[in-house]
């Protein structure tokens, strides 16, 4: 397979068939879930023949997340594309609330070569990083500076198509971002959620309701349910077995109802509850 190689510093881009191109260079390390546990390792892959690299030239004044512009300024033109990504990371938030090692951006920009304006999906994940850097969070997602590539990129399509199908894909099988999801909820004669693999520098569509990640522990799909009071279909996490995981207002639910039935068995037993507190 020929090789093309661009300039960024001493960046080198080479066709290759491992799926995790961009990752292996920058020393990303990707989670393995053991099985019939909450409990999750993490290993480092072995780097395969002719991996995807990016070296930054240490040499080179590279800019700072600070630096750099924190989006490409282009407004979302449907709720859902903020709606979505929000909900996937809340639900993440609580399922993963003992891991630091995970961060999830929201319509913010990855930079991937300096000589390039960012790249904007409507979400990422990103494993192997500090989820929080700072008091002040982050600004952007600066390759250089992560040295991890996120392992999955959800795209939410709009009626303003942004190149889901074609130039963002590019850039991210480029990148080497291992999962690329792509939401289209008016989509009726074919699935409106595709997810695929990087396999062989090419993404491949995976099958499945939902699709298990086992590189992330956790699968992607999407169902009918109830987020800030919209009633519609959503994207969820799911775990191995294709359980739903829950969001923060179905988890105060449940808390909720658990605290009124024991309340109610108190109270069966002669004791009023009220006089616990």
């Amino acid at each position: 397979m020929s090789a093309t190689v661009s300039a960024i510093g001493e960046k080198i881009i080479s066709a290759h068939a491992s799926p995790f191109p961009l990752a292996l260079a920058l020393g990303g390390i990707y989670p393995d879930s053991l099985a019939g546990s909450n409990l999750r390792y993490y290993r480092r892959i072995e780097s395969p023949p002719r991996p995807i690299m990016f070296k930054y030239d240490s040499q080179m004044l590279l800019p700072s997340a600070e630096d750099l512009p924190d989006s490409d300024d282009t407004p979302v033109d449907n709720q859902l594309q903020h709606l979505i990504p929000g909900l996937l990371e809340a639900v993440l938030a609580m399922a993963w609330s003992d891991r630091t090692d995970w961060f999830f951006g929201a319509n913010m920009g990855i930079y991937y070569d300096p000589k390039q304006p960012a790249i904007v999906p409507d979400g990422f994940l990103s494993l192997g990083v500090e989820r929080i850097i700072d008091k002040d969070l982050r600004l952007s997602y600066v390759l250089w500076e992560e040295k991890t590539v996120p392992i999955l990129v959800l795209e939410v399509v709009s009626q303003t198509r942004r190149g889901e199908h074609t130039t963002k894909k590019e850039k991210y099988a480029e990148m080497g971002v291992l999962y690329y999801a792509v939401y289209s909820p008016r989509r009726r004669r074919k699935p409106p959620l595709e997810v695929s693999r990087l396999v062989d520098g090419c993404y491949v569509l995976q099958q499945g309701s939902p699709v298990w990640m086992p590189e992330i522990g956790l699968g992607i799909g999407r169902e009918q349910g109830t987020y800030q009071g919209i009633t519609r279909e959503w994207l969820y996490w799911y775990d191995e077995r294709g359980q739903r995981l829950l969001t923060p207002e179905e988890r105060a639910r449940q808390a909720e109802q658990r605290a009124h039935r024991l309340a109610d068995e108190l109270r069966r037993r002669g004791i009023d509850p009220d006089s616990l507190l």
